[in-house]
């Protein structure tokens, strides 16, 4: 280090993946850092300390986290040397045995606990890699021209094929020190309030968790080995946070936690007995008093605050839904009528095997429930395709389904078979192209659905939350990956083929961030307002509307 350097503040920069929980997380880190006398860059030349904030839901996620460790290392071997490299999150809390082997470009991993203690983990990977540099200086640096390869050698080691021998690259060499590791393996942590916290989304929209882990047992699904149990926040620290957001001029509301419909049972007296099946799960629910933690009751207490914002519940679970539920939504005058609940599949064969605790009875009878208790709702759900033992018939049955429900929104999912997992372990597992094959044809049907719905609202007048301009046919803020929703826009451009000028981009409330379609609207208007257009075309995912 320069001697000029040695007074200003240590930068840190941070890489994000995954999930909007994930990002949650991410702001939480950035905010201990910044409390802590850490200045933050989104150059990565110029920061010394680069965290990677992971994702480790299916394959593709853990690639593209991989792909980004490895990438990151290249770019420090090339650029700055003395970086010390952070992988925090789902990846570093799954493989805690392992990655000091498989990634030993990294100076420290944490777990999802650790979020909280990032500055004093910071400080020790800047030391690790220090050390490093001092005992390596005459050792030549690792080469990464087989990235590629490197990955598929994880990805072989993750589902338990083979035990890994040596660094991701080749032949193992001595490590000159071992980096720091940090994970709990039962995560129990979740944030309050008062926890520091630099927002990355737009200054108009906040996600809250509400809380963190999940207790289902689905066959196919990691989250619990990595998040843990489910653990609720207290409802007033809830209440406190979004009163704080709407007082900073957030116009929208973005509960999300791994099962937002399963809140505040874990607060109830004998919370140790499961309650995650429909009949057990309604059985509890009356029997809890009236000023019991719920998520009925989170919305009526969010609705009653003052100002103009919209709420929005993500990530339902379809055994959990009451009447109350139901009826809470159609009420409130600021929820937004918009359902986020992943299917995963219909048949009843799949279901079963996917331990989802429902059947197809149940699912369309919630479905109607829902569709005449909430008048104009938005419906938008996930499948998984390629399950194993789907054949033919269960797929063909998922279309029927598909096609007689006519979601406003679906995105499908290629089955990932992941180590840990019951799934992982079952026969028939079905061919690669055949799940592709499956996810493609499950897609095109749903983009002609999404197609025909859309055409219908042409002439319809809107409530819509301005995003930014459109220039050039270049939208201003970014999009985020979720792996978790499993994206059902196909991005394209909504302004090609049409006149030139300024357009400003906007969202309906049947519009979640980040995952759904747009409303484009000509003219200028002003981000993080309010206001009213008037549909006037359609394209497959997005809308053009001109402002009332």
């Amino acid at each position: 280090m320069k001697p000029h350097e040695q007074a200003r503040p240590r930068r840190v920069g941070l890489v994000t993946l995954g999930c909007a929980k994930n990002l949650v997380d991410a702001e939480i880190m950035l905010g201990s850092l910044l409390n802590d006398g850490f200045e933050i860059t989104n150059d990565p030349a110029r920061a010394d300390a680069l965290i990677i904030n992971t994702c480790s839901f299916i394959d593709a996620a853990q690639e593209e986290s991989v792909d980004t460790i490895l990438e990151s290392a290249a770019f420090r071997e090339a650029h700055r040397r003395g970086q010390a490299i952070i992988v925090a999150g789902c990846l570093s809390q799954r493989y805690r045995d392992r990655l000091r082997d498989l990634l030993p470009e990294v100076d420290a991993f944490m777990g999802v606990d650790e979020v909280p203690r990032v500055p004093e983990i910071v400080r020790q990977a800047l030391a690790h890699r220090a050390s490093r540099l001092q005992q390596s200086s005459n050792v030549v640096s690792r080469k990464f021209d087989s990235r590629r390869d490197a990955l598929l050698q994880f990805h072989k080691t993750s589902k338990g094929i083979e035990s890994h021998s040596g660094p991701l690259n080749g032949t193992r060499k001595p490590t000159l020190s071992e980096p720091v590791m940090v994970v709990q393996p039962r995560p129990r942590y979740i944030p309050d309030y008062e926890t520091p916290r630099f927002r990355l989304t737009p200054p108009h929209y906040a996600y809250v968790k509400i809380a963190e882990g999940c207790n289902h047992p689905c066959s196919f699904c990691i989250i619990p080995q990595i998040r843990g149990a489910h653990r609720s926040r207290p409802m007033p620290d809830i209440v406190r946070e979004v009163q704080i957001l709407i007082e900073q001029g957030v116009r929208e509301i973005n509960l999300v936690s791994q099962d937002s419909t399963y809140y505040g049972l874990d607060l109830r007296p004998q919370r140790s007995i499961a309650a995650t099946d429909p009949n057990r799960f309604q059985q509890v629910v009356r029997a809890l008093p009236a000023d019991a933690p719920t998520l009925p009751r989170l919305l009526r207490e969010l609705d009653a605050l003052p100002g103009d914002f919209w709420i929005r519940v993500l990530y339902t679970h379809p055994a959990h839904w009451t009447d109350e539920l139901i009826q809470t939504m159609a009420s409130c005058s600021k929820v937004v009528r918009y359902v986020d609940m992943p299917l995963q599949h219909i048949h009843d064969n799949l279901l079963e095997r996917m331990r989802r605790e429902t059947t197809r009875a149940y699912i369309e009878a919630l479905l109607q429930r829902i569709r005449t208790g909430i008048p104009g709702v938005t419906l938008r759900t996930t499948f998984i395709v390629g399950f194993p033992g789907e054949t033919e018939t269960c797929f063909e049955t998922l279309l029927e389904f598909m096609k007689k429900v006519q979601f406003d929104r679906a995105g499908v999912f290629l089955y990932s078979p992941e180590e840990g997992t019951r799934a992982a372990a079952m026969q028939q597992q079905v061919p690669a192209e055949v799940k592709q094959r499956r996810r493609d044809q499950a897609m095109t049907l749903q983009r002609e659905i999404c197609r025909k719905r859309n055409a219908a609202l042409i002439g319809k007048t809107l409530r819509v939350l301005v995003e930014g301009q459109l220039r050039n046919s270049r939208a201003l803020p970014a999009e985020i990956k979720s792996w978790e929703h499993a994206s059902s826009r196909v991005p394209h451009s909504a302004a090609h083929g049409r006149a030139h000028g300024l357009w400003s981009v906007a969202r309906s409330e049947a519009d979640a961030p980040e995952v759904d379609g747009r409303v484009y609207v000509h003219g200028q208007l002003p981000a993080g307002q309010f206001v009213r257009v008037e549909v006037v075309g359609a394209t497959d995912y997005d809308l053009i509307a001109r402002q009332i």
